[in-house]
């Protein structure tokens, strides 16, 4: 899961790109870069880091262009500590094709022998993104060898890439001197949408909100499988490249990843937020009753519409009973379990006076590791919280996801293998109440008629492109332990923030 844009304009694009940047920064923390096209030549700079530490004066002075792109890393594949994996990354044959990627290619490991041992490209690092740019540039050669690059040709080789990848993958790339190109998964998992400014400015980028936000006007979502090209002219080029798409949009975009305020292939985030918060409060009736709870309190920040929604229905005051330090970053998107633990109480500070004496209903938008979960509620306990009770917008998080959320092994997930019960006895909380995977479905796609469906893996372990296999659930296990032996050496530790700190 990272933040991707991409931006073709008359005028300068690098504070637009930096711009669009910080309203996506929610969706990575660890790494920032943007490339910019000034004719036929790329300028990029990237570095480990938020969006406002990466990019100074000096490196915006230095990326010239009317056309460019740029992207706000959250690793799920790779190495977290390695400032070679932030992105754009850049191959120089064919024409020179910069790219920035959201999501998580399940073939990556067959396919980085492939492009050595067939197509004679060498890959150099662990990122996934590597090995996409390296198989459309492959492609790119092959559609465009007989005769100049035209959309035709370019649309082409994205049907080439669309039958050899697997998995998750938003794009857009820079082709230089041609223009701009944006593709999505036949499967629409990750999201990408378009839309443009009264000048006639082009903006394509992961959520919506990143468009408003800069003065541009939604067009629509980037159709599963379809890719657009913008030329160096300014026309857009649309065709479908895939063979039979289908919208299955990744649930946990809706559950915690996208603001609130964006729209995702045509669903409002915060209505389908509110909605689970209605379905969610019904399990609490079905559970316990609701003159047990004097308070309805949300764990910042994705909870809230959820929380709103359940406090009206079950007639019970809400309340903001958590401080947030927005200086600290998400903590689930943050590399390694320590980092995370030692985060929850930097990140949040209770109001004695919303918990001292009452029955407290904490409710959060999910629990994956259990780690947050149970320091939040000793938080609870030590503002003085008579009980504690806690519910979850989401199911239980059963299963991995190998489609680009970091949660990729069974181990790390506090409900796999164990009852509702295990898992409340090991936060501590006097009762926990799930959400049904079915409501969930049920009332987020009330909200796109015709929807074809979610990818929901976390939840009901059914992963929707078919080619995930347990020697996969293995390799990904054991680049996991590798990193966490990294996370926890001192020195390595100590070279990854003075990386970080160089990079700034």
């Amino acid at each position: 899961m990272c933040g991707i844009v991409g931006v073709t304009s008359k005028a300068p694009v690098n504070q637009l790109i930096y711009d669009a940047l910080l309203l996506l920064q929610h969706r990575g923390q660890d790494a920032a870069g943007i490339v910019t096209m000034q004719g036929n030549k790329c300028f990029m700079h990237k570095a480990r880091g938020m969006v406002r530490d990466v990019f100074r004066t000096r490196n915006m002075r230095a990326l010239p262009g009317n056309v460019g792109l740029g992207q706000v890393r959250y690793p799920t594949a790779g190495n977290a500590y390695s400032e070679e994996e932030a992105q754009p990354f850049y191959v120089n044959a064919p024409y020179g094709i910069v790219l920035v990627h959201n999501g998580n290619l399940t073939n990556a490991h067959a396919l980085k022998d492939q492009l050595f041992e067939v197509d004679r490209r060498h890959i150099n690092t662990e990122s996934d993104t590597e090995v996409l740019i390296n198989v459309l540039a492959h492609e790119l050669e092959l559609a465009g060898r007989e005769l100049p690059l035209t959309p035709a040709s370019i649309f082409q080789a994205v049907s080439a890439v669309h039958q050899r990848i697997k998995g998750s993958y938003a794009v857009i790339a820079l082709i230089a001197g041609h223009g701009l190109l944006a593709f999505r998964d036949p499967y629409g998992i990750r999201p990408l949408c378009f839309g443009q400014s009264a000048d006639g400015e082009v903006m394509v980028a992961s959520e919506s909100v990143a468009l408003e936000g800069t003065g541009h006007q939604l067009t629509r979502d980037v159709q599963p499988g379809e890719a657009l090209f913008i030329d160096i002219n300014g026309t857009m080029h649309t065709q479908q490249c895939a063979q039979n798409p289908t919208l299955n949009p990744c649930m946990f975009e809706f559950v915690y990843l996208a603001r609130s305020d964006s729209v995702m292939d045509g669903i409002s985030v915060y209505q389908a937020r509110l909605n689970m918060g209605e379905t969610l409060a019904q399990r609490v009736i079905s559970t316990m009753p609701p003159s047990d709870i004097d308070v309805v309190i949300p764990i910042p920040e994705s909870s809230r519409p959820s929380a709103m929604q359940l406090a009206h229905r079950i007639g019970k005051p809400y309340r903001e009973g958590f401080v947030k330090n927005r200086y600290v970053g998400r903590t689930f998107i943050m590399p390694g379990q320590g980092t995370r633990k030692k985060s929850v109480r930097q990140k949040l500070n209770a109001i004695g006076l919303e918990f001292k004496g009452r029955n407290v209903l904490l409710v959060d938008d999910s629990i994956v590791r259990g780690t947050t979960s149970k320091e939040i509620v000793q938080m609870a306990r030590e503002a003085g919280a008579n009980k504690v009770y806690l519910a979850s917008a989401a199911p239980p998080v059963r299963f991995p996801n190998v489609y680009g959320i970091d949660m990729p092994t069974k181990e790390e997930l506090i409900a796999h293998g164990r009852s509702a019960e295990e898992v409340r006895q090991y936060i501590g909380a006097d009762a926990l109440i799930y959400q049904d995977v079915d409501a969930m479905k049920r009332v987020v796609a009330a909200l796109r008629p015709g929807l074809s469906g979610f990818e929901a893996s976390c939840f009901d372990g059914t992963y929707i492109t078919g080619d995930v296999s347990a020697e996969d659930f293995a390799t990904i296990q054991a680049q996991r332990k590798s990193q966490s032996e990294e996370e926890e050496d001192p020195a390595r530790s100590r070279l990854a923030l003075q990386s970080g700190s160089e990079g700034q």
